[in-house]
C-alpha cells in the first residue's frame, strides 16, 4: 500500500525543498505560508536582494564564533519566515489566519513578525535555541506544533 503523507508532512516537505535555496553557511531554513491548503508564499534565509551572499564572502557569525540564537543583528541574512512575509506583502497577499511551515522553529524576531502578520499556527521540524520565542507565540495564542524531523518522504 502506498504511503500518503499528512497535509502537515506534505507542506513541511515543501519547506525542506525551499530551504535548499538558502545561502546561509550555518542553517538552511525554509518556510511556506499556507491557507486553506493553498501555498501563499515561500521564503528561505539569505542575504537581501542585490547584496553579496555569505556563500561568497563568508559568515561573520562563524568568524566571531557567535552561538546560534544570539546576536541576530550581526547576520547578513533575512530569515526564511521574514522572506515569506515580505513575498506575500510584495504580491498583495493576505496571510492573516494562515499557517506557516518551517524547517526550524522561529527566533524571537520572526515570532514577533509572525504574530503581527496574523499567523495563527506554526508547524516546524527542528528546535532552535530561542525558548523566549515559543513563550511569546504561546502568549499570543499562536498554535505551535513540532513534527517528527525523521519522517523523510
Amino acid at each position: 500500500m502506498k504511503f500518503r503523507p499528512s497535509i502537515d508532512q506534505y507542506f513541511i516537505n515543501i519547506a525542506r525543498v525551499v530551504s535548499t535555496r538558502s545561502t546561509c553557511l550555518r542553517h538552511n531554513v525554509g518556510a511556506v505560508i499556507v491557507k486553506n491548503k493553498q501555498i501563499l508564499a515561500t521564503g528561505y534565509n539569505g542575504a537581501p536582494s542585490n547584496t553579496i551572499h555569505c556563500l561568497d564572502i563568508g559568515c561573520i557569525r562563524i568568524k566571531e564564533n557567535i552561538p546560534s540564537g544570539k546576536n541576530h543583528e550581526k547576520c547578513r541574512a533575512v530569515h526564511a519566515e521574514q522572506n515569506a512575509i515580505i513575498q506575500a506583502a510584495i504580491h498583495g497577499i493576505s496571510i492573516n489566519k494562515s499557517t506557516i511551515y518551517c524547517t526550524h522553529h522561529p527566533c524571537m524576531l520572526c515570532a514577533k513578525m509572525l504574530i503581527n502578520a496574523g499567523i495563527k499556527r506554526i508547524v516546524f521540524e527542528q528546535a532552535y535555541p530561542d525558548t523566549d520565542a515559543l513563550e511569546m507565540l504561546s502568549e499570543a495564542g499562536v498554535l505551535i506544533e513540532q513534527l517528527d524531523a525523521n519522517i523523510n518522504l
